[in-house]
């Protein structure tokens, strides 16, 4: 399957979330729901008033512009209500290779089938819509919680990057590195399917 020069917005439809394109009119609400500080605690820049989640929305889509990544909106179905965020990233299309990153659900959105929802549009989206060979999440040491989440969704670990990044702290990060194959897929999609079914 071929791939665009660069991936286009687009809207991704689930029972439980929508994944809609991200602008600057979603700003005030990611801010009405997404200042909790343990939301932010491992990120690489803390997000802790309006103006740093306008910030925040507006680097997501000056990245966009530059074809780096593609920035998603999650909303619940049931209400409409945003409810969180995520993203293509890393996005290199002539190798087939996208990762998907910078999510993150408001507490209580956790737990409830939205992420994993919302990991099984992407991902879908990625390897048989696009293309996509290789799809890679990456996660600090440190953030057992977001690794045994990746391992859930079939994700393989394929090793540690130390002193990989420095937060805006100056703190340095080492990442761990996850990736699921095309051939990997249809186990992932049939366990993600599964997880859903269970889901409350």
């Amino acid at each position: 399957m071929s791939s665009p020069a660069r991936l286009p917005p687009v809207t991704l439809e689930g029972e439980i979330v929508r994944l809609e394109p991200l602008t600057l009119a979603h700003a005030a609400a990611l801010a009405e729901v997404g200042l909790h500080p343990e939301l932010w605690r491992l990120q690489p820049e803390p997000v802790e008033s309006a103006d740093d989640m306008r910030r925040y929305v507006e680097r997501a889509l000056d990245g966009q512009a530059a074809g780096a990544c593609l920035p998603f909106a999650i909303v619940r179905r049931e209400d409409g209500r945003v409810i969180g965020t995520t993203r293509y990233m890393d996005i290199a299309l002539p190798h087939r290779r996208l990762e998907i990153g910078a999510t993150w659900l408001t507490p209580a959105s956790q737990r409830s089938g939205a992420n994993t929802e919302a990991k099984y549009l992407l991902l879908q989206h990625a390897f048989e819509t696009i293309g996509i060979m290789r799809v890679v999440f990456k996660t600090e040491v440190t953030n057992l919680q977001s690794r045994q989440a990746i391992l859930r969704i079939g994700g393989v670990e394929e090793g540690v990057f130390r002193k990989h990044l420095i937060a805006q702290s100056g703190r340095t990060r080492d990442m761990v590195y996850f990736a699921i194959l095309d051939e990997d897929w249809p186990a992932a999609k049939a366990r993600l399917l599964a997880r859903l079914r269970r889901a409350p």
